[in-house]
């Protein structure tokens, strides 16, 4: 509900604050005091759109702060989510709009975007204009009016039903994503088989051409291998040599000879035991040497082998790595794309059986909320067509007609049409083409009042709902206006006193003119000022008793329709 509306700088306004009672709350005043501006301050904090004109002589900072108390659960939760906070209870919205057209909103005291603050005002309060009017000759509001009629059977039906098509238009593009670059996979699949082919008909192991290089290399050098190893073999064991002998004959007379310096000096037996390990290890060399020296066999087979090899894994280097190694390396990776690339028909069949179970899923969705329209539809004309025979139209007819809409779409496979007739013999036909602004107004009236729950204790408010009206059917409306007050809070400009008679709280907006500016206030009437401008409303003059007079019967008659209610 809203508890206070504090506007600065907004058009006309300089500074008011507006404080709107439970019920019904009326708001009146001469053409161009500034009641508009009322209902523009209260649409800025509920993020509606709002330009650099609407600011007061277009110098500054339009401001409008609002305070909402007994929210509803869904505002809660959308102000923890943004960051905010009540106040004792109460959330403050805040929105200013400076004169170069920068718009900032605040919504419990933290900064948001003009689509939160309208997603938040939207649950907080109802706004009847002109722009509602428009919105509901459009089918996308009369689907919506006759679902909110259907009850919170229908809400639910539809949140799963949304919840179901989203996913299903998620999971349909992805699967069309998949299928329109199937060809390409197709074509990287045939690439990476065949690369894998060559590379397993080859077999390369992992630094199997370095390896098979350095053998070449061996192969082609062995006669002269083999006689720098017959010569280190020679130079090691003495074959063939002088009188001189080989290094181990050395080692020997050395050892010797040392042996005996050890019988003479006990300390040269270190000496001993030194030359005794260079003479093993002379001849593990010589023995190695030995070896060696037997391995160096030439074999041109082999060697011929190793260079078709060779060329085998030079083949595959030139396309897919630098060496075996990096040819080994790109077919494991090949064999881990294949299996992705394979798990993308795998997808492409899981995304198909999954997308053909959802649309089982939401024909069904739809078929029982279609059902629930046509159930909700006759019962909802009959409760509309009984508020507006109450407003002064006893031979108006409105009716739901569904229709099938080619394929299924975000709200079902309905189309809804409003069709309105005011004249008995008429055929009825589509609101927007038939109805007046006042027949328009009364419509709209009659829908809240049949759709108002007293549980949600919402906030409605309604711009020259009257306008087109007058006399007896003024009086209709105004009863209506507080039958839906009994429900939540209206609030309601108007230029007429027969609605204006059935307020709970009643707010003038008077403009006054100092010769150099001209600004708006609000005031709170009571008693005899009220009874006044109940009279100015119905065209008497203020001083006039007899004017008063009509006034308070007029309150008075107000109060017995209120009592019926």
């Amino acid at each position: 509900m809203l508890g206070e509306l504090v506007i600065r700088q907004l058009g006309v306004i300089e500074e008011a604050t507006f404080t709107p009672g439970p019920g019904l709350t009326v708001v009146t005043g001469e053409t161009g005091a500034g009641k508009t501006m009322l209902i523009l301050g209260l649409g800025m904090v509920l993020g509606v759109r709002a330009d650099s004109s609407v600011v007061r002589n277009r110098i500054g900072i339009a401001q409008a702060i609002a305070r909402f108390s007994d929210l509803p659960g869904d505002v809660a939760e959308a102000i923890d989510d943004v960051g905010g906070y009540l106040d004792h209870g109460e959330l403050i919205v805040q929105r200013q709009v400076s004169s170069t057209g920068r718009s900032r909103s605040w919504v419990g005291g933290s900064s948001v975007n003009q689509g939160i603050a309208q997603d938040i005002g939207a649950d907080l309060v109802t706004i009847h204009g002109q722009s509602e009017q428009i919105r509901l000759s459009t089918p996308e509001r009369q689907r919506e009016v006759l679902d909110r009629a259907a009850g919170p059977a229908m809400a639910t039906a539809l949140e799963n039903y949304r919840a179901k098509y989203d996913q299903h238009k998620r999971l349909s593009g992805e699967l069309e994503e998949l299928t329109q670059s199937a060809r390409e996979r197709a074509r990287e699949v045939d690439m990476l088989s065949f690369g894998l082919a060559e590379i397993t008909k080859v077999d390369p192991q992992d630094g199997e051409d370095d390896a098979l290089i350095a053998e070449s290399r061996r192969l082609q050098d062995a006669d002269e291998l083999r006689d720098l190893a017959y010569t280190t073999m020679v130079a090691l064991s003495g074959e063939e040599v002088s009188d001189s002998g080989g290094v181990l004959h050395g080692l020997t007379t050395s050892i010797k000879a040392l042996e005996k310096v050890a019988g003479l000096d006990p300390k040269a037996q270190e000496l001993v035991s030194s030359a005794q390990e260079v003479s093993a290890l002379a001849s593990d060399l010589t023995s190695q040497v030995s070896a060696y020296l037997g391995g160096l066999d030439a074999d041109p087979v082999r060697l011929e082998w190793i260079g078709h090899r060779l060329a085998e894994i030079k083949s595959l280097t030139r396309k897919y790595g630098a060496d075996a190694t990096a040819v080994r390396a790109w077919a494991q990776d090949a064999e881990n794309q294949l299996s992705q690339l394979g798990d993308s028909d795998d997808k492409i069949t899981e995304l198909t059986e999954e997308i053909t179970g959802l649309e089982l899923e939401l024909n069904a969705l739809a078929d029982q909320m279609s059902q629930m329209r046509r159930d909700t539809s006759r019962k909802f004309s009959d409760q509309i067509g009984e508020e507006l025979a109450a407003l002064a139209m006893p031979h108006a007819k409105v009716e739901f007609r569904l229709s099938t809409l080619g394929e299924l779409g975000p709200t079902g496979r309905d189309g809804v049409t409003l069709l309105f007739t005011a004249n008995p013999g008429s055929d009825p036909a589509p609101l927007s083409k038939v109805a007046s602004g006042g027949e328009l107004s009364r419509v709209r009236l009659a829908i809240e009042v049949v759709l108002a729950d007293s549980s949600l204790k919402q906030t409605f408010v309604f711009d020259e709902v009257d306008a087109g009206i007058g006399g007896a059917v003024g009086l209709q409306v105004g009863q209506r206006l507080a039958k839906l007050a009994a429900a939540g809070q209206v609030i309601v400009v108007t230029h007429l006193a027969q609605v204006a008679a059935f307020a709970h709280t009643h707010v003038v907006v008077e403009k006054t003119d100092n010769g150099d500016v001209t600004s708006s206030g609000l005031f709170l009437v009571e008693g005899d000022q009220r009874l006044s401008e109940l009279a100015r409303m119905m065209g008497g003059l203020d001083e006039s008793s007899h004017s008063l007079a009509h006034a308070s019967d007029l309150v008075n008659q107000a109060q017995m329709m209120m009592a019926s209610i």
